[in-house]
């Protein structure tokens, strides 16, 4: 009996936001969905901030320019959220 590998491929297809969520898919068909509160600076982003988003770091990380924003899919996996000043 034969078993089929599936690779794992966490590298970004698309980024997409609601009201309340950061949602990322990724290469190999998974999607996270994290709440947006877990990132103030994209959730006090503009819309039109919020979507001038681009891939970075070989495919695993996401980068907002304008908003001085910076997310891996690592980060995304294990649920991390984005640190709180002290």
């Amino acid at each position: 009996m034969g078993i089929l590998a599936i690779s794992a491929d966490e590298r970004v297809r698309d980024v997409r936001f609601s009201d309340d969520s950061l949602t990322v898919d990724l290469m190999d068909g998974r999607t996270i969905s994290v709440p947006m509160a877990w990132y103030p600076r994209l959730m006090n982003a503009t819309p039109e901030q919020r979507h001038q988003w681009e891939v970075c770091a070989g495919g695993f990380g996401i980068h907002w320019s304008e908003v001085d924003e910076d997310l891996s899919t690592e980060g995304l996996l294990r649920g991390a959220p984005a640190p709180r000043p002290h």
